[in-house]
């Protein structure tokens, strides 16, 4: 699981059946360097998940990849890279984390 922040949000057009009624976030993975300095920046290449929480643009929130974003859909198989998983309600950073 990574922390990323909301950038935006998606719409496919047209729709894909596997993705019916579900909404898209782009997100913006945030690197330890900018964690530490609670600047709101990101710095890691931005990506796409599904987002069945709802997160505004801005939020953080922890997303999972590969076979565990595709989990929340079993049985159903869905083509899904990264899933939105939790939105941050608040995060402190140990200055002791330099292996991370």
């Amino acid at each position: 699981m990574r922390l990323g922040i909301v950038r935006g949000h998606l719409t496919l057009t047209p729709a894909v059946e596997s993705y019916h009624s579900r909404t898209f976030a782009i997100l913006e993975p945030v690197t330890m360097q900018n964690l530490r300095a609670g600047n709101g920046k990101g710095g890691g290449k931005a990506l796409i998940a599904v987002d069945e929480l709802g997160a505004a643009t801005g939020q953080m929130v922890a997303f999972t990849e590969g076979r565990e974003a595709s989990n929340p859909f079993w049985p159903t198989p869905v083509p899904v890279d990264a899933y939105l998983a939790l939105i941050v309600d608040r995060i402190e950073v140990t200055q002791g984390l330099d292996g991370i």
